[in-house]
């Protein structure tokens, strides 16, 4: 079917014009970029990082879309710039030299500015126009407005120059980011700002528990459909990165592939086969119960595929977890020699969430692994609340599955089990974001604990309900079958104490099988032999029997002879 070229024109002119910020996730949180030639403000406290969302603004649309920009700067001064954004990896000296951008510091002294009425930032207005045209720019950064107009004390002087500033930035056209201080009680200090510009942001530095967060705001955008919640974002040596669920949807395609756990059992337990390539699996449970053991069980095998695997540890060093893993006869100093396997230990506290997802992504991007395992998930619980621990996951889950990442996640349970076989709630309930969810639990009884091993779900394959017994060794874990009787579910000692009872049944079992196997083997000897020996008589007395026959028979042939010679000879004599 052919398509009607004017419906494709109404919607064309019906798609509001957006120029990409190239910052990460921030496109996608404005729906696709900042207003294209249109002011928008930049607005939050000291140290919130307005001034380096409005330089990385400038500089990917340098490097990224081949737009030349230009930042005019009102409190640092260039060098300043130069020497604070090199440390980003932004080289602003390079990009001066190809003729992409042009970096301006002009000097505000409030004892100079005359106050003569709607003229007041001609000479501005002039000089922005010579650094625009300089370059050809598509793009401007004005850094900060507080500076511009700090001279200004007659409000009614100062509302309009704002609003002839914005008018004179839209008029040429040109996509800008200024930006502001937070005001006491508006957005900006002077409260206006928010009204006159097309699309109004705002940044905040907050401290939680003794942990700094930054998040960032779409507070308006007009003629736009945006995100309005409050996103974390994150300043590290790429920029700033914006962390919003909206930039994570549910397209990812599902794999078919299936990958083993490492146990055979298990792989038994989960239709024969093991995980999905790229799912997520929950492995939950109360301390010792094996969680840490049976996750390492998951990276050795992948790590003998060759296949690489990232391993993020929150409570034991990298040469502890080594160590400790060789117990149960893994040795994963060869995988990370062979640089299959990174492991990366860090205390939870250590970051703000989203300073630890961002890290994690950044590594899963440089590491481009196929197995993703956290150890344990739970320990994020007091870094922050359990929507903000919820939230983490699900983007660091949705992002490892749109790169077919498998994700092996262990979470520590508190819940008491003596004697229980209820499913206990993970902490965070994080287990509906996953596809796979084993349970390890104690269970005590006899005077001793031991582990029991199950799988609650299992998205998309036929997986076993049994419950298992779960045994480390020195040659590794074991499921074992339980017991169960009479007398209820049998662990440990009690399950080998019925087990070793049941062989000796057996034993005994067979040992009388084989004596009724004997005594049937005697009485047919006994049979045989009697049966010969009748045959013996049976033959002896046939052939006697026989003699006497032919006796009688030799006895009868000579009486006839003789009856047939008396015969003869009578007629002889006639």
């Amino acid at each position: 079917m052919a398509r009607n070229p004017v419906a494709k024109k109404a919607k064309t002119e019906r798609e509001f014009p957006k120029v990409k910020s190239g910052i990460k996730g921030l496109d996608e949180v404005t729906g696709g970029g900042l207003p294209k030639g249109r002011p928008t403000l930049v607005s939050g406290g000291p140290g919130c990082g307005k001034t380096l969302l409005a330089m990385e603004f400038i500089v990917r649309g340098i490097t990224d879309y081949n737009e030349p920009g230009v930042f005019i700067a009102f409190e640092e001064k260039i060098e300043d710039l130069r020497k604070n954004f090199l440390s980003l990896g932004f080289d602003l000296d390079e990009l001066v030299k190809k003729k992409k951008l042009v970096l301006d510091y002009i000097y505000i002294e409030r004892s100079e500015i005359e106050e003569t009425g709607e003229y007041d930032l001609e000479g501005l207005f002039i000089r922005l126009g010579a650094a625009i045209d300089e370059v050809k720019a598509k793009r401007i950064a004005i850094d900060t407005l507080e500076v511009l107009f700090s001279g200004f004390t007659n409000q009614g002087i100062l509302r309009a120059e704002l609003r002839r500033l914005f008018r004179w930035l839209k008029d040429k056209g040109i996509t800008a980011v200024v930006t502001g201080e937070r005001g006491d009680v508006s957005i900006t200090r002077w409260g206006l700002e928010e009204y006159v510009a097309d699309c109004v942001i705002t940044l905040d530095h907050r401290v939680v528990n003794q942990i700094a967060t930054r998040r960032l705001r779409v507070v308006k955008y007009r003629g736009s459909i945006h995100g309005t919640d409050e996103y974390p974002f994150l300043i590290s040596s790429d920029g700033i990165s914006v962390l919003p669920i909206t930039s994570l949807s549910l397209s990812h395609t599902a794999s078919m592939e299936r990958i083993s756990s490492g146990i055979p059992r298990l792989d038994t337990m989960l239709g024969g086969k093991g995980y999905y390539r790229g799912s997520s699996v929950l492995v939950s449970g109360q301390a010792g119960t094996g969680k840490t053991s049976l996750l390492a069980t998951s990276i050795h095998s992948a790590c003998k595929r060759g296949e690489k695997c990232l391993l993020l540890l929150f409570e034991e060093s990298e040469s502890q977890f080594i160590r400790n893993m060789r117990s149960i006869g893994m040795d994963f100093e060869p995988w990370v020699q062979k640089g299959l396997l990174h492991v990366n230990a860090v205390r939870p506290t250590a970051y703000s969430l989203e300073l630890h997802l961002a890290i994690i992504m950044k590594m899963l991007k440089d590491f481009n692994p196929s197995v993703l395992a956290i150890d344990p998930i739970s320990n994020l619980y007091p870094v922050g609340d359990d929507m903000q621990v919820r939230s983490v996951l699900m983007r660091l889950i949705d992002f490892a599955k749109s790169k077919n990442i498998t994700g092996i996640f262990s979470s520590l349970t508190t819940e008491a089990l003596v004697g229980s076989y209820s499913i206990e709630p993970t902490a965070m309930h994080v287990s509906s974001l996953m596809d796979t969810w084993l349970v390890l639990k104690n269970v005590e009884g006899n005077g001793e604990r031991n582990r029991a091993f199950s799988i609650v779900k299992s998205r998309g394959m036929p997986h076993s309900n049994q419950l298992r017994e779960f045994i480390m060794s020195d040659k590794g874990i074991d499921l074992i079958d339980i017991y169960q009787g009479s007398e209820g579910v049998l662990f440990g000692s009690a399950r080998a104490a019925q087990e070793s009872r049941e062989r000796s049944q057996i034993v005994l079992r067979d040992e009388e099988i084989e004596r009724r196997k004997r005594e049937l083997e005697r009485k047919r000897r006994i049979m045989d032999a009697e049966i010969t020996a009748i045959r013996e008589r049976f033959e002896r007395e046939k052939d006697e029997a026989n003699i006497q026959i032919s006796q009688e028979k030799s006895r009868e042939d000579a009486f006839a002879k003789v009856l047939d010679d008396m015969a003869t000879f009578r007629q002889v004599d006639k």
